[in-house]
C-alpha cells in the first residue's frame, strides 16, 4: 500500500537532480546525418496539417509574430512559446496551420516533454527523442538535469516550446497556477530570451480526454473549429523584478528544497519570489488572451 502512494515533493526533486539525460545521443543534430529527424518531422508536420487545416477548421491571429520570430529573431536569442494545454496533441497540432513551417526539421521548437508519458519504452523514448522533445520528471524540481540541457538548447539561441500549466486541462475555466520551470529558464538563460504567448482552443474537442462513450477516442475527431490566438513579446523588467524579490523573500518561512544559489547570488527564497512574480505575469498575459479569445468566439457565433 505504502508503495502506491506519491513521493514528497523534496524527495521527488532529489530524484530529478540525479537522473541522467535519457537517450540525448538521438535529439543531436548530427545522429545519422539527421536523417531519422528530418523524416519525422515531414510525417508527423505533414499529419499535423492533414488534422488541423484539412480534416478540422483552424483559423490563427497573428501567426506573422511566430514566424518571423522563428525565421529571423537576432542571432544567438532564444525563443521561449507558452501556451495552454488543451489536449494530448497540442503538440504537434499547433504547429499544423496553414503557412507554418512545420515539416522543417532545422526551425522546429525543441519542447518539454513528460517522461512518465512519452519515453516509456526504448521506441518511445527514440521517437521523441529524434523530434526534439526534452524528457522531464514532473514533479523532479527545476533543477533536474534536463532543465541544464533545455538551458543548454536554449543557449544556442533555439527556440523551446513549454505547456507551463504542466497538465492537460480541458475545462472552459481561467488557467491554472503555471509551474515556476519556465520562470527559471527565463532568469537562468545564458541570454535572455524572447517569450511569446499563445492560447488556444479546439483541440480539446479534437481529441477529448472523454468521450461520450467514457474514454478518449483512438484517433482524432474531424469537423471541429480549432482558434489560435498568437500575442506580442512579454517583456520583463529582470533587474527590478530581481530588486522587488530580495526584501520580499525575507519574509518568507518555508521549508528549504535544497536549490543552490544562482550565478548572480540569488538565494532559494529570493528565487521563489522571483519565479513567482515572473509566472503570475506570464498568466495573466496568457489569461487576457485566453479571455479575449472566448469574446471573439461569443460575438462569432452571434452573427452566424
Amino acid at each position: 500500500m505504502e508503495d502506491t502512494l506519491p513521493k514528497p515533493r523534496d524527495e521527488r526533486e532529489r530524484e530529478g537532480r540525479k537522473s541522467g539525460r535519457k537517450m540525448e545521443w538521438a535529439g543531436r543534430e548530427d545522429h545519422l546525418g539527421g536523417i531519422p529527424r528530418k523524416i519525422a518531422f515531414m510525417a508527423v508536420g505533414g499529419l499535423a496539417k492533414l488534422i488541423a487545416s484539412s480534416l478540422n477548421s483552424t483559423s490563427v491571429q497573428n501567426p506573422e509574430t511566430l514566424i518571423r520570430l522563428l525565421r529571423s529573431r537576432p542571432p544567438g536569442v532564444p525563443l521561449i512559446t507558452v501556451a495552454n494545454h488543451m489536449s494530448v496533441l497540442d503538440d504537434p497540432l499547433l504547429w499544423g496551420f496553414q503557412g507554418f513551417p512545420s515539416m522543417d526539421s532545422k526551425l522546429a521548437r525543441w519542447v518539454l516533454a513528460a517522461e512518465d508519458i512519452c519515453f516509456t519504452n526504448t521506441v518511445s523514448s527514440y521517437f521523441f527523442r529524434i523530434g526534439k522533445c526534452i524528457p522531464i520528471t514532473r514533479g523532479g524540481g527545476i533543477y533536474q538535469e534536463q532543465m541544464n540541457e533545455a538551458l543548454e538548447k536554449l543557449s544556442t539561441g533555439a527556440w523551446l516550446h513549454i505547456f507551463p500549466e504542466g497538465i492537460v486541462s480541458q475545462e472552459d475555466a481561467p488557467l491554472r497556477r503555471l509551474k515556476w520551470g519556465t520562470a527559471s529558464l527565463i532568469v537562468r538563460a545564458t541570454v535572455t530570451p524572447i517569450v511569446l504567448p499563445i492560447v488556444h482552443c479546439g483541440f480539446e474537442q479534437v481529441m477529448p480526454q472523454s468521450a461520450p462513450y467514457g474514454r478518449r477516442p483512438l484517433l482524432p475527431l474531424c469537423n471541429k473549429k480549432i482558434s489560435i490566438i498568437v500575442g506580442e513579446p512579454i517583456e520583463f523588467d529582470l533587474p527590478k523584478m530581481r530588486q522587488m524579490a530580495v526584501p520580499l523573500s525575507r519574509n518568507m518561512s518555508l521549508p528549504s528544497l535544497g536549490w543552490p544559489s544562482t550565478p548572480d547570488g540569488l538565494d532559494e527564497a529570493t528565487q521563489r519570489c522571483l519565479y513567482c512574480a515572473i509566472s503570475e505575469k506570464i498568466r495573466t498575459v496568457m489569461e487576457s488572451l485566453r479571455t479575449f479569445g472566448d469574446d471573439e468566439n461569443i460575438y462569432t457565433r452571434s452573427i452566424l
